[in-house]
């Protein structure tokens, strides 16, 4: 919040301004520390009513999340006070969401509650695994080696997932141009050429058929499919929002050809990285399988670890939960599990875990913006020659070969 203020300096001195602060308390006492005495402090309602009532369409950057945690890890080893961190990067926030946040995160703060807990009330922006490290680093006074880890993994998923909408860009980019292009000669060129093809009276080929029936569908109805179009992207998506339909996705995308082994390798890389870090952090292996479970990013891989905090509490192994579903738990992961549980060092053999299938994931991105380029040229060379065939073919027939 943003507050017009007047105050009076130790000479007396009359000093207006604004000030930005989470409350009114923060406020007044933001400017108490500048050694000034309010006289006057109003709130400035800067934001347009209409745009108060969108603020829930407002979402927090990933990236403005990874800069926040990076910085708030300098400031901490820089022995900066954590209140000064806080305001500091509420500050130079760019997103205006964010910026309301880290000022109540900071009033909150300011008032007597740890950070982790004030954050715990913006679960939404701060995910429970990130909150729940905070704690662990509060509680051991290691917050310092917390707040670099925190800031060196929200690093990391956030470069692999550049990487891999990175791989899929261009091909999404070059087939959309393509698809763009095939429409307008479908809509435009292509009822030019059946009005010639439909004077000569020949007999017109399947694929310049099929590609005349497709002009004619699209000219006539184009609204049709417009609006059937845009119904199912979006009752696709409400669906997907659904328990069911995460269920769904989540199974499908295991089921992927090439992409379905990336995403396995993802996924047992974040749970064991997750895991690991939060035994380490002190967490009893029930609390770190639960929250693991909540921030494993797949409905089939939170199950898994649900059945694994039942065998836990049972006096079971997590080993033998996850030699169940060998279709999804490569027999190398369950066997080093097995090996952590008997010897009392599963932190240690999932930080091995998650490093190995980090590098695993980098391979398997590399090889695939390798193999994407390739089936690219083979998927547009086979749209061109059909259009090619479809045109050129007809005219090859009314002529008798000659051109």
């Amino acid at each position: 919040m943003r507050f017009n203020y007047q105050g009076r300096t130790e000479k007396g001195e009359i000093q207006a301004g604004v000030v930005e602060a989470g409350s009114y308390e923060a406020a007044v006492e933001t400017l108490q520390r500048y050694n000034l005495t309010v006289v006057y402090l109003e709130p400035i309602s800067e934001i347009p009513a209409y745009a108060r009532s969108l603020k829930f369409l407002q979402k927090v950057k990933k990236k403005e999340l990874v800069m926040f945690y990076r910085q708030l890890a300098i400031l901490f080893e820089a022995n900066t006070p954590l209140l000064d961190s806080l305001r500091a990067m509420a500050e130079q926030a760019r997103s205006p969401l964010f910026k309301d946040i880290l000022f109540e995160v900071e009033t909150d703060v300011r008032g007597g509650e740890s950070l982790s807990n004030a954050l715990a009330k913006h679960q939404k922006v701060f995910p429970s695994f990130y909150i729940n490290v905070i704690r662990s680093g509060e509680a051991t006074g290691k917050l310092d080696e917390v707040l670099t880890y925190l800031a060196d993994h929200a690093e990391k998923e956030f470069l692999l997932n550049q990487k891999i909408k990175g791989a899929f860009t261009y091909p999404i980019f070059i087939l959309s141009v393509f698809f763009a292009i095939a429409i307008l000669m479908l809509v435009y060129v292509v009822p030019n050429l059946t009005s010639i093809l439909t004077e000569t009276g020949a007999e017109l080929p399947l694929a310049t058929k099929i590609l005349v029936g497709t002009s004619d569908l699209l000219r006539s109805w184009f609204w049709l499919l417009a609006v059937i179009l845009i119904g199912a992207v979006f009752g696709f998506r409400y669906y997907l929002k659904s328990v069911q339909g995460q269920e769904f996705w989540d199974k499908s995308k295991l089921k992927l050809p090439v992409l379905g082994k990336l995403f396995k390798k993802m996924y047992l890389a974040r749970f064991s990285e997750n895991f690991g870090t939060l035994l380490k952090g002190g967490l009893p292996i029930l609390e770190a399988l639960k929250i693991s479970s909540q921030v494993a990013g797949n409905k089939v891989f939170s199950h898994l670890i649900d059945d694994a905090v039942k065998e836990v509490k049972k006096g079971g192994s997590i080993s033998s939960v996850f030699e169940k579903d060998k279709k999804n738990i490569p027999p190398s992961v369950i066997q080093m599990l097995k090996v952590g549980e008997e010897t009392a060092k599963l932190d240690s053999i999932l930080e091995r875990l998650a490093v190995f299938y980090q590098g695993e994931i980098d391979r398997s991105v590399a090889n695939l913006t390798q193999l994407i380029e390739p089936i690219l040229i083979v998927v547009l060379g086979a749209g061109v020659a059909f259009l090619v065939a479809a045109i050129l073919m007809p005219i090859y027939n009314i002529t008798g070969g000659e051109f």
